[in-house]
């Protein structure tokens, strides 16, 4: 017997990290088999070696420009990069409202939340926009003559951008930064499909991955913001291995709270 609701298989990390398709076919397995009832809800935590990965609404201009591979994968979202030092993780869950996709969003956004903030730092949602924030510094405004002056930042306000979901809105995320910070900073990627009821991908978190992999492409289609890690936020390094057991704890949490089963027993 366990307590936790939800098993965690750790695929590989490190000098074992897991090729993308093979991580892929393994989804899909443990997909069909959640989908029969074979097993319970499973939550893949692994690495991959360096690899691009493109959703349904990538864009030709996202995409690298000097001939590196991408592959085209069946989620939502866009493209995003996962390397070493990115903790990837594949929820294969059955959602109790079948098509709860935002609802499902919402809670994977919230174990990497709870799991930033028992390393000490602070994160967020973005109105309109999905994954874990830092907020970007306040723009300081000039009084002239009691006319105050609304500084932009660059890029187009969060609404006007086609990565924009009015869906994922409400009082847990915060407002654009569209003339109020600067460039927001991304330190987790969250793209989801789900198939009869049960949930594939997920998310992939920034550890102690090299940044500049992102400087190929234009992150999840977003042009305004910023791309940050919890090493770089912490001034330390926070690995993989630190971080796994944190967010597999939170989220069997949320999950846990969301669906009514707190205190539930698993087999």
């Amino acid at each position: 017997m366990s307590e936790e609701r939800i098993s965690v298989l750790r695929a590989g990390f490190g000098a074992e990290a897991v090729p993308y398709l093979a991580a892929w076919d393994l989804q899909r397995e443990i997909h069909a088999r959640r989908v029969a009832d074979e097993v319970a809800d499973t939550l893949i935590l692994l690495e991959h070696p360096a690899v691009f990965t493109a959703g349904r609404r990538t864009t030709p201009a996202e995409r690298p420009t000097d001939g590196t591979p991408v592959i085209d994968v069946d989620r939502g979202g866009r493209i995003t990069f996962h390397g070493p030092g990115q903790l990837v993780g594949y929820p294969i869950l059955r959602l109790p409202e079948a098509m709860d996709v935002v609802g499902h969003v919402r809670r994977l956004e919230e174990a990497m939340i709870r799991a930033c903030a028992e390393l000490g730092l602070e994160t967020t949602r973005i109105h309109g926009r999905s994954g874990v924030w830092i907020l970007g510094e306040q723009i300081e405004r000039e009084d002239l003559g009691g006319l105050k002056l609304q500084l932009k930042t660059v890029g187009a306000p969060v609404d006007e951008d086609e990565e924009f979901d009015p869906r994922l809105a409400g009082p847990e995320y915060a407002p654009s930064n569209a003339g109020q910070r600067r460039a927001d900073r991304k330190l987790a990627q969250i793209g989801v499909r789900v198939a009869k009821g049960v949930t594939m991908h997920g998310f992939s978190m920034n550890c102690d991955v090299d940044l500049a992999w992102f400087d190929k492409i234009i992150p999840c289609g977003i042009r305004n913001a910023g791309v940050t890690s919890l090493s770089a936020e912490l001034g330390r390094d926070v690995t993989v291995e630190e971080v796994a057991p944190l967010v597999a704890r939170h989220l069997d949490d949320v999950v846990s709270e969301a669906f009514g089963l707190v205190g539930a027993v698993k087999e």
